[in-house]
């Protein structure tokens, strides 16, 4: 004969049951003839207490088996006619209240034993996912103590890090100022040093010519005096210093600078010109400073037409208004600028000459963004490239 998985554990309990119930009716019915009972309701309480105990403990099996042989030990025992299951029309209620109570007590009971059960259940439920839980949590506390000291140990490790590249700033820092220094005070030294080659041939001669040697002499001191106010100026750019502003011609201004420029232009044979707007505003700013600006970026439209051949070079110096700002523009017909190098121009250190410094056009941005303006650069449709800068217009109150 077959059996299906899990039959002999359910046949077990089922004959457990029937058992179970057997022996508790039979309990019931001793107990109530040796009381000598009378035939009453109250007299089958035993058999009500042998349905609840069957059904709790025997399971339904139990407590089925245990209403059916209570009702029929009190049919035949206890409700005339006595040892017959023929009922007297007489006892009839009573044997049908009995048959309703035992199987509403063995409802009862059932139910109960199920509530009880579940709630064991969903009891040993929670206490199971509440450990689980519990577990949980303390594998994620370790997880987080575990991230607290790996991100202790990342701080510790950028605080160093941070340590470390503030004394790299401050190394380049020193080294930006010095090259800067040394790029800037390249043009005054260089004529100084002319100046006072020429003052020696005006005096070394059978009559020597004082008066050439005289504004020689002067020229040295104007140009040893602008070096010293070039390295001052510098320093102030560095160390963020807000610049000596006072009202400034911008037009002026670039004439000046051309004039100290002429001479270099004539040897590269660049040939320059001017288109400056007429009855432009005031400007707040630094002349020393600003002439610098002007004195590298034209230096640099120079320097970028020396090996050009086959077409003019040609250097312009333009100025005009833009709304309240001032405009200076340096354009030159040269090599242009490589569209890689675009972003790099004003990098310190980033140059494309072999003689090169990289601190001309870094110290030209400094200086005009310290004046409250932009420098930028754009190359030309044709050749060339062109070099341009804003400032803002001094208003009448703060002239």
């Amino acid at each position: 004969m077959e059996v299906a998985v899990g039959s002999p554990k359910i046949h077990s309990a089922d004959i457990s049951g029937a058992v179970l119930a057997i022996v508790l009716v039979t309990a019931a019915y001793c107990v109530t003839v040796l009381l000598n009972n009378v035939v009453s309701t109250a007299g089958f309480v035993f058999f009500y207490t042998a349905v609840v105990v069957s059904t709790w403990y025997g399971g339904r099996t139990g407590g089925v088996l245990s209403v059916v042989l209570g009702c029929l030990t009190v049919e035949y025992f206890f409700i005339e006619p006595i040892h017959s299951f023929r009922v007297n029309p007489q006892f009839l209620p009573l044997f049908v209240e009995f048959v309703a109570s035992a199987a509403i007590v063995g409802w009862f009971s059932s139910w109960r034993k199920k509530a009880e059960t579940a709630l064991q259940q969903a009891r040993d439920e929670l206490q199971f996912r509440v450990e689980e839980r519990t577990a949980e949590l303390r594998e994620t506390n370790a997880q987080l103590v575990a991230e607290m000291a790996e991100r202790e140990r990342a701080e510790e490790a950028y605080y160093e890090a941070q340590a470390d590249l503030a004394r790299v700033t401050r190394m380049s820092a020193m080294g930006a100022l010095a090259a800067s220094i040394s790029h800037e005070v390249n043009q005054p030294l260089a004529a100084v040093v002319t100046n006072a080659d020429a003052c020696m041939i005006w005096l070394s001669g059978d009559h020597p010519n004082l008066e050439e040697a005289r504004a020689a002499v002067d020229s040295i001191a104007r140009e040893g005096t602008r070096a010293s106010e070039i390295v001052r100026r510098i320093r102030a750019v560095f160390s963020k210093s807000a610049p000596e502003r006072t009202p400034l011609d911008v037009n002026a201004m670039l004439r000046e600078v051309m004039a100290l420029m002429e001479p270099q232009a004539a040897r590269a044979r660049v040939t320059v010109e001017m288109e400056l707007a007429a009855e432009l505003p005031l400007v707040p700013g630094d002349r020393v400073q600003l002439q610098q600006v002007l004195v590298n970026l034209i230096t640099n439209g120079i320097e970028a037409m020396r090996d050009i051949s086959g077409r003019p070079r040609r250097l312009v110096l333009r100025s005009e208004m833009r709304e309240v700002e001032v405009l200076v523009a340096v354009e030159d017909q040269g090599v242009g600028i490589d569209p890689k190098n675009q972003r790099r121009l004003f990098d310190a250190f980033f140059t494309t000459k072999p003689q090169g410094m990289g601190m001309g056009l870094n110290i030209s941005h400094s200086i005009v963004q310290a004046h409250g303006g932009r420098l930028w650069a754009t190359a030309n449709p044709g050749h060339g490239a062109t070099f341009q800068f804003t400032l803002p217009a001094a208003s009448d109150g703060a002239l």
